[in-house]
């Protein structure tokens, strides 16, 4: 079963060409939740070694101040490649999960398993506190009709991400301003995700990202994929990050709101009421755990929960 923990934030995960040292040394300015340092799409085959060198460098200097997971995304299982990628990065000091592209099958995270065991046995024995997570891509009609068996894949599975340009590749898709064509895909993810309780689902890359119209885009698109239940966006661009996670965090009134109801469902709890009311709304178990979640995530955001307590901790509930 994978890793339970809901104290992974991946609001926004963006992607470094491991190829490019400039941009590697570039990315230690950023302040962003996850970075994907690449070793697939972004590095051709001619420089896929000195890629792996290269990261394996920039993951063993001293940690960046202001990026909270380091990941590498690798080349797939099934390119032969990925045994090479692993073999090169496992043992760099400051490498914290792996993105493992085109998984399809449960298979595929059996042999990334099996290697981080034998080459990492003291980070992955039972018990470890801090394994190597695994961040799986989703981007085939395949992995999406075997989803609940690539959830069970691995101990280590830590979230699941969409893929949108090569799953409309495999279906024949044209990709539209709307994205219905993705709407099943994407819903299929959010729900096996949260069915196996993998604490995070990453949603499609928004390809437009120059400009005000590109940035209004990729508002839109992360609004729309937070309402299919997903709580991060891929990024391809440093601009993207600020937008995505701004997006993914709880809005303002969302986080008062929920505060309301924590507070009131503890004094309700407490004055031996099981039903209650806020502002006319009936208050039952389904809102107070959402509330507790959003309070949660809130915190985690780095937003200022604690002055919105004190705003409303003489609230009475109704």
């Amino acid at each position: 079963m994978a890793s339970k923990s809901s104290t992974i934030l991946r609001r926004a995960l963006l992607y470094v060409p491991s190829s490019s040292p400039k941009f590697l040394q570039k990315s230690r300015s950023l302040t962003v939740d996850s970075v994907a340092y690449d070793l697939e799409d972004s590095v051709t085959p001619s420089q896929k070694a000195p890629a792996r060198a290269n990261i394996f460098s920039f993951l063993s200097q001293p940690r960046p101040a202001n990026i909270t997971e380091l990941s590498v995304r690798i080349n797939a299982v099934s390119t032969g490649l990925a045994l090479s990628d692993l073999t090169a990065v496992l043992q760099a000091p400051h490498l914290d999960a792996l993105v493992v592209p085109k998984v399809n099958r449960a298979s595929d995270l059996h042999f990334i398993t099996d290697v981080l065991k034998h080459q990492l046995p003291e980070r992955h024995a039972e018990g470890s506190p801090n394994p190597i997570k695994i961040i799986a891509l989703i981007e085939s009609a395949e992995a999406i009709v075997n989803l609940n068996e690539i959830c069970r894949a691995s101990p280590y599975l830590s979230g699941l991400v969409f893929a949108a340009e090569d799953f409309a590749l495999d279906l024949s898709l044209t990709r539209t301003p709307s994205l219905t064509e993705f709407l099943y895909a994407r819903s299929a993810i959010a729900t096996a995700a949260r069915a196996h309780e993998l604490p995070s689902t990453i949603d499609l890359v928004c390809t437009s990202f120059r400009g005000a119209e590109g940035l209004r885009t990729l508002e839109e698109e992360c609004l729309q994929g937070k309402g299919l239940g997903f709580n991060g966006k891929q990024c391809i661009h440093p601009t993207q990050v600020d937008i995505a996670q701004k997006a993914f965090a709880p809005g303002e009134k969302e986080v008062e709101w929920a505060v309301r109801v924590v507070i009131g469902d503890e004094k309700a709890d407490a004055g031996g009421r099981g039903a209650w009311t806020l502002e006319g709304k009936m208050i039952d178990v389904p809102v107070v755990g959402k509330a507790k979640a959003t309070v949660k995530r809130a915190e985690l955001c780095g937003l200022d929960v604690d002055a919105i307590k004190r705003k409303w901790k003489d609230q009475e509930p109704e």
